[in-house]
Formats: structure tokens, sequence, C-alpha cells
């Protein structure tokens, strides 16, 4: 049964996409720097200026993640990926290229002028090529059976083949239901068949060089299961829990197929029930609403101006939100619709949105309309990070639809999330349960980095207006 396989693990796949890029990266600069007459060459170049390249990578690795170019799924076909890494490497040279003092000097020929960009592009996407035509190879990833036929079966076997990045190919379900034997199931325009019972578990493991099975049943695992599965362990067959690796390769976690297993979605010792998390993240958000409310004293007589002139009224909107442990709070926002929109009954925003103003589109496409919100963190109603506060009628009628609903509230709401970032705003019940399952992940795997990684994808979404 033992099989030797090159398989890498998503995080491995994201480490080997960071370091092409930071390779990439410094080679550009190094070849750029050879260009010019005026400069040491070779190693010297770099023992003299090893600052230079530090700083490139900083500037890199930030614009990466707000563009999110390590998302394997992009990763995975070229064309895709050298469209993600475009845009973050030209505004990668151009805020390189003007930092005065701690960068080389400007030069002085158009030519080695667009050097850097060009070069630094040409170079990421060669990267992203080698990186497809390695670890897309099929000795690169993992072949899973899945234990299991049905809706959790079925959902994550079209997660690996929508969303798997070509990191699992599915060999096939097994299920102990007589009626089942020998179907073939449509996933993702493939035909996946049962082929056969638990029994059978060990002899396909060995037929067809299984490396992870993936258990997809609701109810609890029985002895004679567990035996299985164990004996599969002892000669290194990988074992993912379908719920683990729905969470792993879809950033969600998937409610609707848990069964009995209700641990999986209520997480009971998420980080945020420690004592130095909460102290970090407050200290995070002090930080961050005392740095955007400053901004915001800048701008605001413009914004103002602008929502006044485009439709006089008010120029700020509050609302009610419901916040941790279900408390009620108002956020602030500036008014980005006509006056008396719902006349006083509650309605989703829709993203085209007919009531909103012509400013109020700009300011939500670059969510600046939420700006006013730095001051409901600085007074603790909210965080910069975390699910989005919805409104308390909303939260009576999801609540009664969507399982664990009431678990987003086990933290504080927050201007940017996980949910956001990953889907955009809600206008539905089956939007409000897509974005359940991402908050429900933030909450398991809060911290620092996430964090960043999330305020660093709402930035890139603002900076591209894929706001509202």
């Amino acid at each position: 049964m033992d099989s030797v396989h090159l398989s890498m693990p998503y995080s491995e796949r994201r480490l080997a996409l960071v370091g092409l890029d930071l390779l990439a990266v410094c080679v550009a600069l190094y070849l750029v720097m050879e260009l010019r007459a005026d400069q040491a060459t070779g190693w010297e170049l770099i023992r003299r200026h090893p600052s230079w390249f530090i700083l490139l990578a900083t500037i890199w690795l930030p614009l990466a993640h707000a563009f999110d170019v390590y998302n394997l799924r992009t990763a995975a076909r070229m064309f895709t990926s050298a469209a993600a890494v475009t845009r973050p490497a030209l505004l990668t040279a151009l805020i390189y290229s003007l930092i005065p003092f701690v960068t080389p000097a400007l030069p002085h020929r158009r030519l080695e002028l667009v050097a850097l960009p060009l070069l630094l592009t040409a170079l990421l996407v060669a990267g992203r090529g080698l990186y497809v035509l390695v670890l897309g190879r099929p000795q690169f990833g993992r072949r899973a059976l899945i234990i299991g036929a049905d809706w959790a079966g079925q959902t994550i076997a079209e997660a690996l083949a929508v969303q798997g990045d070509g990191v699992y190919q599915v060999v096939g379900f097994v299920d102990d239901d007589p009626s089942k034997q020998g179907r073939s199931y449509d996933i993702s325009k493939s035909a996946l068949t049962v082929l056969g019972d638990r029994r059978s578990v060990v002899g396909l493991v060995s037929e067809h060089r299984v490396t992870t099975l993936v258990p997809a049943i609701a109810e609890a695992l029985d002895g004679d299961l567990i035996q299985i599965l164990t004996d599969c362990l002892e000669h290194g067959v990988e074992i993912v829990p379908m719920p683990v690796l729905y969470e792993q390769i879809t950033g969600q976690v998937p409610v609707k197929h848990i069964g009995n297993n209700w641990h999986v979605a209520v997480p009971i010792h998420h980080p945020g029930t420690g004592n130095l998390w909460p102290l970090a993240k407050r200290v995070m958000d002090i930080g961050l609403s005392s740095v955007g409310l400053v901004c915001l004293g800048i701008v605001i007589p413009l914004i103002a101006l602008a929502i006044y002139l485009d439709s006089p009224g008010s120029i700020f909107y509050t609302q009610e939100r419901v916040g941790k442990g279900g408390r009620r709070f108002r956020v602030c926002k500036f008014r980005t619709m006509i006056t008396n929109a719902e006349n006083g009954q509650a309605r989703w925003a829709d993203r085209n949105d007919a009531r909103a103003t012509r400013v109020g589109r700009i300011l939500r496409r670059a969510h600046i309309d939420e700006f006013p919100q730095f001051l409901n963190v600085l007074m603790g109603e909210m965080s910069a990070v975390g699910p989005r506060p919805e409104r308390p009628e909303f939260v009576e009628e999801l609540a009664r639809e969507i399982p664990f609903y009431r678990v987003r509230h086990a933290v504080k709401p927050g201007m940017a999330g996980w949910g956001l970032v990953k889907q955009g705003y809600g206008a539905s019940v089956e939007d409000a349960l897509i974005k359940l399952q991402y908050d429900l992940y933030y909450i398991k795997h809060q911290s620092v980095w996430l964090d960043i990684v999330i305020l660093l994808r709402a930035f890139g979404n603002a900076l591209t207006l894929r706001g509202r």
C-alpha cells in the first residue's frame, strides 16, 4: 500500500509562490542595476546595497497580498496568474522609483527608467509559469477517495474540483448503501463512481494509489470504520475529515454539512476566548482608528461638500446594528443614498442599488462611506477586522433560517471582514449563508497575520473600486 509521492500541501505551495516572487523581484532589480554604469556590479552591488533589495521585497509583499496574488486557484492557471501579478508589479516599481534617498537614484536614460517595471513584471510572470509547469504535474498532486456519497461527500468533491487548484484528484466514492454501488455522480462535468463499500477501502487505496481518505459522514464514525482508517493511516495514507478539508480549500466552515459534528461550526476555544489576543487586537484597533480618524478629518470637508451638492440633506447616516454578545449599537456612515431611501422598512442593499446617489456610488465602491466607523472602532463597539455588523431586523430573520448564525456575535463586528473580502456585501439569505461560513472560519482562525491579510485585501478592493 505504501507509495511515494511528491505532493505539496496548500501552505507549502503558497510558500513556493512567495519564494519565486521574491527571487523574481530581487533578480529584476539586480539586472536593472547591471544596466547602469554608475553602480557597482556583481556581488559587490548586493554587498554594498542590501537595503535596496530588502525594501523592494517589502513593498512587493503587502501589495501582492492586497491584490490576492497568492490565491492558489488563480495561481493554478497561467493566464489568471499572469494577470494577477501585473498590477501589483507595476505599482511596486512605481512606488519604489519614487522613494528618495534609500533607493537608487532615478536613471537618466529612458531605457533604464522603464527597465524595472518591465523586468519585474516579466520575471514574476515567468516564475508563475514555472509554478504551473512544475507543480501542475500529476506527481505533485494527491489522489483522494471520499468515504460517503451523500450531500457532504458530493459537496467536498465539487469543492475539490472547482477550488482545489489541481492539488487533489478524486478517484471516486465508497458508501455502505447497497443502492449506491456502481452509481455515478456528475461532479463539475465529470462522473465520479461509488467504487465499493467500507470493506473495499484498503484494496481501493492500493489499486488507485490513493494518498488521502476523506471521511464525509454526518454521523459519528463507528469502531469498524475507525479501524479501517487506522490501518490505512499506518501505511502512510492521509486522513482528512470533510469539514477540515473544506475549510482548507475554501476558507469557509461548511455549516450545512457537519451533521452531528456541531463542534466544527461552534469554535468553543477560538483565539478570542484568551487574554493575549483580545488585548493585542484592541491595541491594533486603537492605533488604526486613530490614524483613520486623522485622515478622515483631512478629507471630510471635501466629501461633505460633494455629498451635499449631489443630494442635499444630511452628510452622515446612522443605523442600528448588532454587535458582540447581541448588543445593539449605532453605526455611523457617510450618506450614499437619497433621503428616506427605505421609507421606514428595512431592505437589502443591492450592488447597483437605484437608491444610491452619484457621489454615493463612488464612495461605496471605494469603501469611503465606511470611514466614519473608525469612531465606532475607537469606542470599542467595533473592531478594524471582524464579521460585518448586521441590522437587527435581518439578524432575527437570518437566525431562524441559517444554523449557527448567532455564533458570529462571539466577536466584535468589523469594518473589514473575511466574508467581505472573499464574497462582498450580501443582498439575500443565500449570500448571508456564504458570508456566515467565511465569518465562522475567521472566528476559528483569527490571528494578527489573518487580520493583516484581510486589511490588505480590503485596501486592494478599495483601490480598484470593487466595493458595492
